[in-house]
């Protein structure tokens, strides 16, 4: 049965208008962008094959353009519309935090950290650097290491802080096994850089841990 003739109330598209994206399921939502499906098979059961042998959705959709393409029912058009609604989602995120929203709306920081870091397959450590109304200057990330860890050094994190003329600094890293809960060894390099930027009267307003689900704030936990 094509999409078309499925009750109006299930299809994609309709439910998506009637109550929002959030109710729709992985397959329908990759089902939209896909449009149409491979032959015999519609959108959404075009979707759940892809998820099925390519999935879950984040390693599905963490590849590279290039990588997407090779993708039975995916090709050239629509590799570019899914990196292109994945820029367009970390672009809009970055907008909340340039209006100085980092510390209005501290979850805002979280997903944008998410967004940059989560799938990783090693641990990424990264800064972003806000001004004095904590805006948005710049994001970088500093440190790279092996699936276990990345080696942090607070100096740089300073320079860098420095360079960039930042007020405040976040920083995330992400844990590659997906459990987002904060190690020993995170709870000491928050300390360490906490005090290394107060030596140059810059804040550190926050530490996100990235794994899967929600993003997990040190601050939140009075740890910052």
């Amino acid at each position: 049965m094509h999409i078309r003739d499925w009750p109006e109330q299930e299809r994609p598209r309709e439910k998506l208008l009637a109550r929002g994206a959030g109710s729709l399921s992985d397959a329908e939502l990759l089902a939209i962008f896909l449009g149409s499906g491979t032959a015999g098979r519609d959108a959404v059961a075009t979707a759940r094959d892809l998820l099925a042998g390519h999935g879950p959705l984040r390693a599905l959709l963490d590849r590279d353009a290039k990588a997407m393409t090779r993708l039975k029912g995916i090709g050239n058009a629509r590799a570019c519309a899914l990196a292109a609604a994945l820029e367009l989602g970390q672009r809009h995120l970055a907008s909340q935090l340039q209006r100085g929203d980092a510390l209005a709306d501290p979850a805002a920081a979280g997903r944008y950290f998410a967004q940059r870091l989560r799938g990783r397959p090693r641990e990424v450590f990264a800064a972003l650097y806000l001004d004095v109304r904590h805006r948005a200057l710049g994001f970088e990330e500093l440190f790279q290491g092996s699936i276990d860890g990345a080696e942090v050094h607070p100096r740089v994190l300073v320079e860098r802080a420095l360079a960039q003329g930042a007020s405040a600094v976040i920083v995330g890293h992400n844990h590659p096994s997906g459990n987002p809960e904060p190690s020993t060894a995170d709870r000491a390099v928050t300390v360490r850089l906490k005090q290394a930027l107060a030596l140059v009267d810059v804040r550190l307003l926050d530490h996100f841990v990235i794994g899967d689900g929600a993003p997990v704030s040190m601050a939140a936990r009075g740890l910052v």
